[in-house]
């Protein structure tokens, strides 16, 4: 995966965090993972397809999920549920969907699949793609790591 191709997840996520919960991410960190990737305690797993190929895998932790569910509903939660899934799911799915627009003005067309919620801190996950660029944010609900396991088609 090319650098270029990071600032529009960056971009996204600073979106979305900002018009949906009010609140400005941070960029913490970016590395380059070689292996398997450790999953959190929330996690979303989104495909990519088209000009790049893989995929996206948030991990949230459980507590950052409960402030970003009581700030989108106004509900406290002390449990992810379905309807935490599928809320979680859905701010993964605007976050890449935006990224995959931003991505267009770049003349790479991509889709992503439909996500997959996944609970639970202690699984790991791989692609077939070697290196994962790895990505923490930062906000006033916590912080969050976006791991980036895309290929270049062209």
């Amino acid at each position: 995966m090319k650098a270029e191709h990071l600032n529009p997840f960056v971009k996204a996520v600073n979106d979305v965090f900002t018009t949906m919960f009010d609140v400005q991410p941070e960029k913490k960190s970016v590395f380059v993972k070689e292996d398997m990737v450790s999953s959190n305690e929330a996690n979303v797993l989104l495909g990519v397809t088209g000009d790049l190929e893989g995929a996206i895998l948030f991990g949230f932790p459980k507590e950052m999920t409960f402030e970003m569910i009581r700030s989108m509903s106004g509900m406290e939660m002390t449990e992810i549920n379905s309807f935490v899934a599928s809320a979680l799911g859905e701010v993964a799915n605007i976050i890449s969907g935006n990224a995959m627009i931003i991505l267009h003005d770049s003349d790479l067309v991509c889709d992503i699949l439909p996500p997959k919620v996944m609970v639970g801190q202690y699984q790991t996950f791989s692609e077939k793609e070697e290196k994962i660029v790895a990505l923490t944010m930062a906000t006033d609900f916590g912080e969050f790591d976006l791991n980036l396991m895309l290929k270049e088609q062209k």
